[in-house]
């Protein structure tokens, strides 16, 4: 007899699927359209920030200076005294996006030959663009979607917030009027 949470009110899971349910009848929006509802709205929630900060920082010429800033090893913290843990906790992430974002830039800028990069090039040799590639320094397109994606990531609870709270409405407005034509193509 194996427990896969879909019968009980039991398990690890529980919690989350009562407070769904719970979301679900007072918002008088099927569960499974919340559900798709809140998957929509997150992804917009990324791709919307992502194009928006790319973009900015490209038109402002800030993406360079960013990541210079995050990557130096500066020893600043006696200016914000009495907040050294949350300073070195925020640079340690700061530069984990960075080195994220360098990897998914490449990745993307590869396939789609986006960032400078060419289009299905092979990943193991070098970027081809109109400034020449140093390891450990990223510029240009890079650079701006180096800053995009760590923006992007630093958004994460203000979009889960927002996809949470949109989506009782997002899915009462399109996801259950679609849904009710579809299926009424197939009756």
């Amino acid at each position: 007899m194996s427990n896969n949470g879909s019968g009980n009110s039991s398990g690890s899971f529980a919690p989350y699927r009562n407070a769904l349910k719970a979301l679900s009848a007072r918002t008088g929006t099927p569960l499974s359209s919340l559900v798709l509802s809140f998957g929509i709205l997150h992804e917009l929630t990324a791709v919307v920030p992502l194009v928006g900060v790319f973009y900015g920082a490209r038109a402002f010429g800030v993406g360079e200076r960013i990541v210079a800033i995050i990557i130096a090893n500066n020893n600043n913290d006696h200016l914000v005294s009495g907040y050294s843990s949350y300073v070195d906790w925020a640079r340690q992430k700061s530069r984990q996006w960075v080195q994220e974002g360098e990897g998914w830039a490449e990745k993307v800028g590869r396939r789609y030959g986006f960032f400078g990069f060419e289009k299905g090039k092979n990943p193991d040799t070098h970027i081809t663009t109109s400034t020449n590639y140093v390891p450990g320094y990223i510029a240009g397109d890079v650079a701006n979607a180096v800053v995009a994606y760590g923006a992007t990531k630093a958004m994460l609870p203000l979009r889960i917030g927002l996809s949470l709270y949109l989506a009782p409405m997002f899915s009462r407005r399109l996801v259950e009027p679609l849904r009710s034509r579809l299926l009424g193509i197939f009756r």
